[in-house]
């Protein structure tokens, strides 16, 4: 009885093993002979494709800030790529071209002189309340500019020459200035705004003053009155180009009050271009104000201009000043030439 029961219990035990071979075989011909973790994964270019070219990546997360479930945001790169190519060969490209424009500008046309020489008399033309204004907006912008020109040229412009520690010294330095200064630039442009307004409004002298060259080009020296249409054209650019630099700049020293990720991508993009744009157009005026015309700088250094200046150069406003004052400019502290 006892060997019955070992030999069913063998043949049971056979029975399971045939079976358990059998099934095994078909199995193990649909495993691979070499398995690649990675066959089956997503790439980033497929989810690209997927979502399209405007569509983000983003994950789940249950910090406040939602905006670090972005993963991947296409408009990056593009940004990336303007910032670090297009802005730069636009500021190349416009300051550049600006600094070799005056510099043959100056050696065919040289300095406008005072064709007349100096009187020896002079009159105000700035007071010391327009003056300060004036002098405290231009130090922020060149501080400003200098600062900010390091955020797009620094890296492969002044890394290479002074070295890695002096770079970052310097650069956190700019940074603080930049950030801080730009209240009072602000400031400076708003109260010019106010403080000069009466005077910008271009009209029929202006068209004028364009026809016959500024009396920068030619020997013709046009009617002006306080402000030529040259220095209007400054005066607005100052104002709308230094508002659009503030606005934008505020939006990225606050960041993400007021826009998302992609608008922050745009404002950067727009204060880039303004700024250097901006930084170009003042090399003119800074030109203009000391080597380019003979008695310039002293209306905004002294605050008074040689009545001949005056004359040649804004003879409208002389004559209307003369009118108001009913009396004769006065004898400039230096003798005439």
């Amino acid at each position: 009885m006892a060997t019955r029961f070992s030999l069913f219990r063998f043949a049971i035990v056979g029975a399971m093993l045939a079976l358990f071979a059998l099934t095994a075989v078909p199995a193990q011909a649909q495993q691979p002979s070499q398995v690649n973790p990675t066959a089956s994964s997503v790439k980033e270019d497929q989810l690209l494709k997927a979502l399209g070219s405007s569509g983000n990546i983003s994950g789940r997360v249950t910090i406040p800030d939602q905006k670090a479930a972005t993963l991947i945001q296409p408009e990056g790169r593009t940004w990336r790529e303007f910032h670090e190519v297009t802005l730069r060969w636009i500021g190349a490209i416009a300051i550049l071209g600006m600094l070799v424009l005056l510099t043959a500008f100056y050696l065919i046309r040289g300095m406008v002189r005072i064709e007349k020489g100096r009187s020896g008399r002079t009159i105000v033309r700035f007071t010391a309340f327009e003056r300060s204004v004036h002098w405290m907006t231009a130090t922020c912008f060149i501080i400003l500019g200098l600062s900010g020109l390091n955020i797009t040229f620094g890296r492969p412009v002044l890394l290479p020459l002074i070295g890695l520690e002096a770079f970052s010294t310097w650069s956190q330095m700019a940074k603080y200035a930049h950030n801080f200064l730009s209240f009072p630039f602000t400031i400076g442009v708003i109260m010019m705004l106010l403080m000069w307004l009466a005077w910008q409004i271009p009209d029929g002298t202006d068209v004028e003053w364009i026809k016959e060259g500024g009396g920068l080009v030619g020997d013709k020296h046009p009617h002006a009155k306080r402000f030529n249409a040259g220095q209007k054209a400054i005066y607005w650019i100052v104002v709308f180009g230094g508002g659009a630099a503030a606005v934008t700049g505020y939006l990225l020293m606050f960041p993400f009050y007021a826009t998302d990720i992609a608008g922050m991508q745009t404002v950067q993009s727009i204060h880039g271009i303004v700024a250097v744009l901006f930084v170009a157009v003042m090399l003119a005026h800074i030109y203009i104000g000391t080597i380019g015309m003979e008695g310039a700088f002293e209306s905004m250094g002294t605050g008074t201009v040689d009545v001949n200046w005056a004359k040649q150069h804004h003879d409208l406003w002389l004559t209307e000043q003369q009118a108001q004052t009913g009396a004769a400019p006065r004898p400039s502290a230096q003798p005439a030439e």
